[in-house]
């Protein structure tokens, strides 16, 4: 009886092992066909990207075309190449360089989706982590200042501002972190807006060795802080505004085939006159209450108010950042008028 047991145990264990080497190889040979399959499709989708930079190179090159007729032939050829770069296809495209940046914190991994749809996942949830921090950089300063004006006397503790610096070091390194992934799945973020969260990320560093408390000289010692939270606050205003007005403007740009569902807004991305009247001025002050900020902090430094090196190197980044950032946003509006331009003599 008990050998009988043991034969048919021994049975039920060889079936169960002869099934799992089956398995193997047909999840194998499945794997293998599943590589030939993508080569080939590879090979396709890079030979017709070719050819679209083909045929841009002749379009470019011929100039005896009529214009109306060379203006839609190049309409005709980026709706081809949306339709590359937005569909499924979009994951046998070469992968762009995922950068020091991704590599030193998530090492050789390679983040770009196969997929589209976990793709456009990524951006769904960037777009959900801009959405929470707009809402988080208007409450932190306003109750830093609030508490400062009604409790401290106005004098801030070092703590809630170290740590408020903190979740500022946080929030840049996670934007930095998924913009570069977005960047390697194919979205259009430009790189000085990575740059800007780099010095961002910097700048926080370098905040938390800052001591701001002190007396008897507390108030003035702190006047850069306090104007660093109100900026913070405007940019709190500026973002929320800007969530709101751009995705509609970008969706519309995707369904005309002129952008990719990639693709992310930032304020001076707007494409209809009056979001520009509204979020440029916005966009400007904002960039010049930053260089105010950063040339108030040299100030300080300067008239013997506070001599940490931290507030020399905090003042000069600000002012860095304030230039780069309206210089870039000067050079996209520069883009867009010229386009504009070229929109009505097409009309004409």
């Amino acid at each position: 009886m008990a050998a009988a047991a043991e034969d048919t145990v021994e049975e039920e264990v060889g079936r169960v092992v002869e099934q799992g080497k089956e398995l193997q190889e047909i999840v194998a040979s499945l794997i293998a066909k599943s590589a030939h399959d993508e080569q080939s499709v590879r090979q396709k989708v890079l030979s017709l990207e070719s050819s679209i930079r083909r045929c841009r190179s002749l379009l470019d090159r011929n100039n005896h075309l009529p214009p109306k007729l060379a203006d839609k032939l190049e309409e005709d050829l980026q709706k081809a190449r949306c339709i590359i770069a937005d569909g499924d296809a979009s994951g046998f495209l070469p992968s762009k360089p995922q950068g020091r940046f991704l590599k030193m914190f998530l090492g050789p991994i390679n983040v770009r989706a196969s997929r589209k749809d976990v793709q456009l996942k990524v951006k769904e949830e960037y777009n959900s982590y801009r959405d929470k921090t707009a809402l988080l950089f208007l409450f932190f300063p306003s109750v830093l200042l609030c508490l400062r004006s009604w409790v401290w006397n106005g004098c801030m503790p070092s703590f809630p501002v170290q740590l408020y610096q903190a979740w500022l070091l946080f929030l840049y390194t996670g934007l930095a972190l998924r913009e570069n992934i977005l960047r390697a799945n194919g979205s259009d973020i430009r790189t000085w807006w990575i740059n800007h969260h780099y010095c961002a990320m910097i700048m926080a560093v370098v905040s938390l060795t800052w001591e701001i408390k002190g007396q008897p000289n507390c108030a003035q010692k702190q006047r850069g802080v306090q104007l660093f939270l109100q900026w913070a606050m405007m940019q709190g205003v500026a973002m929320l505004l800007q969530n709101r007005y751009q995705r509609q403007r970008l969706y519309t740009r995707i369904a005309l085939g002129k952008a990719k569902r990639m693709d992310v807004v930032w304020g001076e991305t707007a494409g209809v006159d009056g979001q520009l009247w509204l979020l440029c001025p916005i966009l400007f002050i904002l960039q010049g209450f930053e260089a105010y900020v950063g040339l108030q902090l040299l100030r300080t430094a300067y008239k013997g108010v506070t001599s940490e090196w931290q507030v020399i190197f905090c003042g000069f980044l600000l002012v860095f950042m304030a230039v780069g950032n309206f210089m870039n946003t000067v050079e996209i509006l520069m883009v867009k008028s010229r386009f504009k331009a070229k929109m009505k003599s097409k009309s004409k």
